[in-house]
């Protein structure tokens, strides 16, 4: 005989949904013993019950596990600022090394049209160097 699938909704009946909890609970504690002694891991399990109740399962001590969630936790958040900031970092890097590039290239141009233009040509004749005026070699 197989077993059919289970609806995810809300059962109705407070004497079955109180027989259910029992039941998955009492597994939901077995996994996590088992995965505790099967794979040598630091488990801790906390359940309340709809009226309150606390049932709970920690392979070592339930306030180190919570603890050493905490600081994990803490190291995540941390973590994912310091990644931000970093991607902030970097933009501003890549945009100052564009600008850079940029400069870079313009100055090569014009630096390959000085090369070109041996002699700047002016009113006085021909210099050997670059006169300094903007439009004498245009």
């Amino acid at each position: 005989m197989v077993r059919g699938r289970t609806e995810m909704r809300r059962i109705e009946n407070p004497t079955s949904r109180q027989v259910t909890f029992s039941k998955r609970r009492n597994g939901l504690l077995k996994k996590a013993f088992e995965l505790s002694v099967l794979c040598d891991a630091e488990v801790g399990l906390i359940v309340f019950s709809p009226r309150g109740k606390l049932s709970e399962f920690a392979s070592s001590s339930m306030l180190k596990t919570i603890e050493r969630y905490r600081m994990n936790s803490k190291e995540m958040i941390s973590n994912k600022k310091s990644t931000e900031e970093d991607i902030q970092q970097w933009k501003q890097d890549t945009d100052l090394m564009s600008k850079k590039i940029d400069s870079l290239e313009d100055s090569k141009r014009r630096g390959c049209y000085w090369k070109r233009m041996l002699y700047c040509k002016s009113k006085e004749g021909t210099q050997p160097f670059h006169c300094g005026r903007s439009l004498c070699c245009a």
